[in-house]
């Protein structure tokens, strides 16, 4: 199957430096979300793989291709970066015939795409009375159209309605179980952090990581146990005789920073405290990610003082 492979990938727009020296390679068989605060250079990099706009050093290339250079591209690589791409006048339908013939895809494939992204019922409406969860499922649809190698998508939960929502995070797993090379872009980290298996981030255009999911949230947020005990007092004893804080909450239950779950479970069957729950406290994908983005964010509110 196809990677994605960007190569000392810089643009420039005259003096401001969207994409600065990227490396990185989006491998089949999982899905990438692609992550960085707004201005990072995401959108600028994918515009940059599908040719739509030219570097100033450097590549990207599908399969070992520019973009530029691939027969029936449609065929090769999906991608949606704009919802708003298809003409108002015409119907979903013929959307997407259109894009069929200028590619050679076979019309049942239409039909086909259509029922895949849940449009058929509304197929022969035209594309101005869509709502816009309606339109980002054209353009969903648009990019499986040609059954492509590589699928591109940029926000595609923007819109969707909470089955919506569900349906795009089933499909990317498909996509990627398929052995398809998969990149998303998303600023939702709870829906990222549902889907992603790797993660590529970026900050000033320039890449800040490139790790699976797993150990880019294990890298930047400390586990934790969460314990909540009916004898507080023998709990709290036990754990400060082997180096452990707690931190109380007012529903009741302590978080113990760096500790593992079997580790207090252990010392509190030692000391006869009653467990009525204890989990692991995991970091969040959120957590890590702003952890790792503190810096690089261009635009930033900060709240009025009283």
């Amino acid at each position: 199957m196809t990677s994605i492979d960007v190569q000392n990938l810089t643009k420039e727009y005259g003096t401001r430096r969207a994409v600065d020296d990227l490396t990185f390679r989006v491998l089949p068989g999982r899905v990438t979300g692609f992550l960085g605060p707004n201005g990072a250079g995401k959108s600028t990099t994918m515009r940059l793989v599908l040719g739509l706009d030219r570097p100033t050093s450097g590549s990207a290339t599908l399969g070992g291709r520019p973009y530029a250079t691939l027969p029936d591209p449609l065929r090769r690589v999906g991608a949606l970066l704009d919802a708003q791409a298809a003409h108002g006048s015409r119907t979903g339908r013929d959307h997407l015939r259109v894009l069929a013939a200028s590619n050679r895809i076979p019309d049942r494939r239409v039909d086909e795409a259509l029922e895949e992204t849940g449009l058929a019922p509304a197929a022969r409406r035209r594309v101005r009375t869509y709502s816009l969860g309606m339109r980002q499922r054209l353009g969903i649809a648009a990019a499986l159209l040609g059954d492509p190698e590589v699928v591109m998508l940029d926000e595609p939960s923007n819109g969707l309605d909470p089955e919506g929502v569900v349906w795009i995070r089933t499909l990317l797993r498909r996509l990627a179980d398929e052995g398809r090379t998969v990149l998303v872009s998303s600023h939702l980290m709870h829906e990222t952090s549902s889907f992603a298996d790797h993660l590529v981030v970026l900050g000033r255009g320039r890449l800040l990581a490139d790790t699976p999911m797993r150990e880019f949230v294990r890298a930047r947020v400390r586990p934790a146990a969460r314990v909540r005990t009916s004898d507080p007092a023998a709990l709290r004893s036990a754990l400060a005789r082997h180096g452990h804080d707690v931190v109380e909450h007012p529903d009741g239950h302590w978080t113990v920073p760096d500790a593992r779950v079997d580790d207090i479970g252990r010392l509190a069957s030692a000391a006869g405290a009653p467990i009525l729950e204890l989990t692991a406290d995991e970091g969040t994908l959120e957590q890590a990610y702003l952890d790792l983005t503190a810096a690089e964010t261009e635009f930033t509110a900060h709240p009025q003082e009283a």
